[in-house]
């Protein structure tokens, strides 16, 4: 079990390795993490018959997110700006809700999008956040989609977007410089696409 935040190979081989053996030891690792320790992530290594991962869980609320990777005719990629940081379209899946639907849904209401069309799925993303005083831990599975760059985007102000824009390659390398850790491997999954 790896926790990181970022994807690169370098990092990953700077991750401090940890031994945790139960619960409490688990929490202590979350807390420190929280604190800003491990900045180039923890390997855990579970001892015993220790599950990790589900200790992990326990501490966490989970929450089911999707988003889009939506490309226009000339193969732009659609961004948004939330709270002065570049992001990708994307929400929390309703109850009951398909999560390919959310991604859908998730695009047209943050950008003013009304033709949305569905390609398939391209990566899923784990990234944790405190809220609340409570620990998140959300699972976000990225769809490849098409939209037309015809049709006026609208952000979503009351979900603090301030800009929705279609980026074309130079604007996605500059979007890598100011964007999140967790969306770095759906950017590199973009790359892919094309």
């Amino acid at each position: 079990m790896v926790f990181h935040g970022t994807s690169s190979a370098a990092s990953v081989a700077q991750a401090a390795v940890v031994d945790v053996g139960d619960d409490h030891s688990m929490k202590e690792l979350t807390a420190a993490m929280n604190a800003g320790e491990h900045p180039y992530g923890a390997i855990v290594r579970a001892m015993g018959n220790f599950d990790a991962w589900a200790s992990f869980q326990q501490l966490h609320k989970f929450v089911q997110a999707a988003g889009g990777l939506v490309a226009d005719e000339k193969g732009r990629l659609l961004a948004i700006r939330r709270l002065g940081t570049w992001d990708l379209p994307k929400g929390k899946v309703e109850k009951g809700e398909a999560i390919d639907r959310a991604a859908v849904r998730e695009v047209q209401e943050e950008c003013g999008l009304q033709q949305v069309s569905l390609v398939g799925p391209v990566i899923s993303t784990w990234h944790t956040y405190e809220r609340n005083g409570k620990q998140h831990l959300k699972r976000t599975d990225w769809f490849h989609m098409k939209a037309s760059a015809n049709e006026h985007l609208v952000a979503q102000t009351e979900e603090d977007i301030e800009e929705v824009r279609w980026m074309d390659a130079s604007g996605v390398l500059d979007m890598e410089q100011d964007t999140y850790p967790s969306l770095l491997p759906v950017l590199e999954a973009w790359k892919n696409l094309h």
